[in-house]
């Protein structure tokens, strides 16, 4: 017979807010460090470009096939706009202070409730992409979900191996304790979606209907206050979306989800990331996103996608309206609602402003992601260049200098510990 004592040991840890990661996250608001850990990719090519923009359902030849983008404007093949969340090198730089370490959250989850994010130049074929981040904002609030919630913005700030700066995306993200969001259950009234042949033949219409604008340049006098984008289908959402959207480069850093002796040596490193399964396997948090049984056991009815996953669809359905010669100089996402597996969202948008600012001919556009239960569940605005038939092509936003004058500092720091590093190895 298994005593209460035993149950006790056996039961899950539960883990909750530390005043002292809480206060360490306020303390490192404005603070840089150099992203030290690499994604799963760390330099662009033809392969990565590619299967990076499959792995979210898009197939624009500017970014899938190396044979296209010598014949635009660009001059070549380049990859996705948000390529950042696949794509990173490891940075070399001096340890962080004690005091200016990242708090661990240990045991918290987290899941991403919107970004913005700013792009300033291309990335093509052999460009290496580096990273250095902080904290822009930290908010402690109450939220019906899961009770106590820290929502903390992060600052991304992406360049390349010239210390060029090619994108900021500021990232806000809501950290709850696991325990509390299983107790309240706020989501256990919702239905898994299913599906009759006549729905999925409605669905596969929006999907047949999809258009890409292409080499056919979109004008911005050819453009009018209040048109539509048109409609893009993404779904109904499947186990096998989110293993594709991992085989593009997703998901991996810094938690590293791995297998064999690698996951041995991951649950040393970060134990409080592995939560044993219902055959009292330990697995990663992550399979939240396509483990429904998991999902389920912290009062959610379902599996549910990644925000990343929302704002590659959201990117998708601009650069198919804007076309080959546009720029797309920002957005803005928020991610109200869960996308459970077996939902299926329709995206649909319009032109709300036209503005000329300087010599670059912009649109303002606001979008959103619907789902089939009619809920808005992920919302957004953007701001896009076109080419000018006055103006002439579209011109290079410009990046803020004190992110330049940083990036410089990180790139040539990593030099100089490269080059000491290989001298003493020598």
């Amino acid at each position: 017979m298994t005593t209460t004592e035993e149950k006790q040991q056996d039961a899950p840890k539960v883990y909750t807010f530390r005043d002292e990661d809480i206060q360490r996250a306020h303390d490192l608001v404005g603070i840089y460090h150099a992203v030290t850990q690499r994604e799963q990719f760390t330099r662009a090519t033809p392969d990565v470009m590619r299967n990076f923009a499959r792995s979210y359902g898009d197939d624009n030849p500017l970014f899938v096939d190396e044979e296209y983008g010598p014949n635009t404007r660009w001059g070549g093949q380049i990859a996705p706009p948000m390529i950042n969340i696949a794509l990173t090198r490891d940075l070399l730089a001096d340890p962080v202070p004690k005091e200016q370490r990242r708090p661990s959250f240990r045991g918290i989850h987290v899941f991403v409730s919107g970004t913005t994010t700013d792009w300033y130049r291309p990335v093509y074929d052999g460009d290496t992409l580096y990273s250095f981040q902080g904290f822009s904002d930290v908010e402690l609030k109450e939220s019906e979900f899961a009770g106590r919630s820290l929502i903390v913005t992060r600052s991304h700030v992406q360049m390349n191996q010239r210390a060029e700066v090619v994108q900021v995306q500021k990232v806000i993200t809501i950290h709850t304790e696991r325990h509390e969001s299983k107790k309240r259950n706020k989501y256990q009234a919702i239905e898994p979606a299913s599906y009759t042949p006549e729905d999925i033949a409605k669905i596969d219409e929006i999907y047949a209907a999809e258009h890409r604008q292409g080499a056919n340049t979109r004008y911005y006098e050819d453009v009018t206050v209040g048109e539509s984008l048109g409609t893009m289908a993404k779904g109904p959402l499947t186990t096998t979306d989110m293993v594709v959207f991992h085989s593009g480069g997703y998901g991996f850093a810094p938690y590293t989800p791995s297998t064999g002796r690698l996951t041995y040596q991951n649950r040393q490193r970060i134990a409080a990331f592995y939560i044993p399964n219902e055959q009292g396997v330990p697995d990663v948090a992550q399979r939240i996103h396509w483990d429904s049984e998991y999902a389920r056991s912290i009062g959610l009815p379902a599996a549910y996608d990644y925000g990343m996953m929302r704002d590659c669809w959201l990117s998708h359905y601009l650069t198919d309206w804007m076309g080959d010669d546009a720029w797309l100089v920002s957005m803005s996402s928020q991610m109200r609602k869960f996308n459970y597996q077996g939902d299926t969202h329709t995206i649909t948008g319009e032109v709300v402003g036209k503005r000329v600012d300087g010599d670059r001919y912009l649109v303002d556009v606001e979008f959103r992601g619907t789902s089939q239960r009619g809920e808005i569940t992920c919302p957004a605005t953007a701001t896009i260049a076109l080419p000018s038939r006055e103006g002439g092509l579209v011109g290079l936003p410009t990046p803020p200098k004190e992110l330049e004058a940083v990036a410089a500092q990180m790139l040539a720091r990593h030099g100089e510990l490269r080059a000491a590093a290989r001298g003493s190895a020598n």
